[in-house]
Order: C-alpha cells, then structure tokens, then sequence
C-alpha cells in the first residue's frame, strides 16, 4: 500500500502574523480557500519549488475558544536552511526569539505566533561555532 505525504495542520490565531512569520522562513503561499459555510480560511504555505510540502494554516473566523487544546500531541515543524546564522539574523531582526540558538551550528528552534515549534536544520555539514550564537543561552522553551 502506497502513502503519500500531504500537508501538516496547525491552527493560527492571527493568520496575518502567521503568515508574516513563515514568509520569514523562506516559505511562500501555495494555494487558499475560504469556506463561508464553514467560516474557516486555509493556507498552504511551502518552500520555493517545494509545493508538495506545505504546512496548512487553518484559521477560524470566529476562534477556536470552544475547540478541545491538545497542542502537546504536537512535536515541530523542521526546516532544512542554507545558512543557519544568516536565518537566525533575519529572524531576530524581525523580532522572533530564538528559543533555542545554532551554538553548533547545525540546529535551532524558533516558535512561531501561534506558539508552534520550528526546528531549522543547517542543510549539509554544521557550520563552524561562531559568536554570538555559540555563547547565547536558551531561552522559555522549545
């Protein structure tokens, strides 16, 4: 039996702030749909020429206060990126918390708005330990 991947879900609060944050990612919108029967929005977001990999934004028009939190079920997002201090940077830059700094150069973790995990993979080799990350503390939790 043949299994094909299709998307991750998380559900976004603020669907503008979340996609702001995966823009800054790298990531860019695949596809959406708005249900006015269901009053719900969709985004798929993925990486360039990556359209197979999305993570599926789901919004709720009127919130999601009655919905049952089981968020713990939940691990992360994982990212490959070509340069791991350089997303850092932008990231900080753009007020996001690096939960988690690339000390070795290889691996970080960000949340995004929505309080989603999001582990960022140096693609290929860790780059060499270099400051200020290799000294930066973890901070809240990821």
């Amino acid at each position: 039996m043949k299994v094909k991947y299709l998307h991750t879900m998380v559900r976004v609060k603020d669907l503008d702030a979340s996609i702001a944050f995966y823009k800054l990612l790298g990531l860019e919108e695949v596809r959406r749909r708005d249900s006015e029967g269901g009053r719900f929005t969709l985004v798929f977001m993925a990486p360039p020429g990556q359209p197979e990999c999305p993570v599926e934004l789901t919004y709720n028009w009127d919130g999601d206060d009655g919905l049952p939190s089981d968020s713990r079920h939940f691990g992360h997002l994982a990212y490959a990126v070509e340069d791991i201090y350089a997303m850092c940077q932008k990231l900080m830059d753009n007020g996001v918390t690096i939960n988690r700094p690339p000390r070795d150069g290889n691996m970080a973790f960000v949340r995004s708005p929505d309080n989603i995990s999001v582990e960022l993979l140096q693609d290929g080799e860790a780059l060499p330990p270099a400051e200020p990350w290799a000294s930066m503390e973890n901070i809240g939790h990821w």
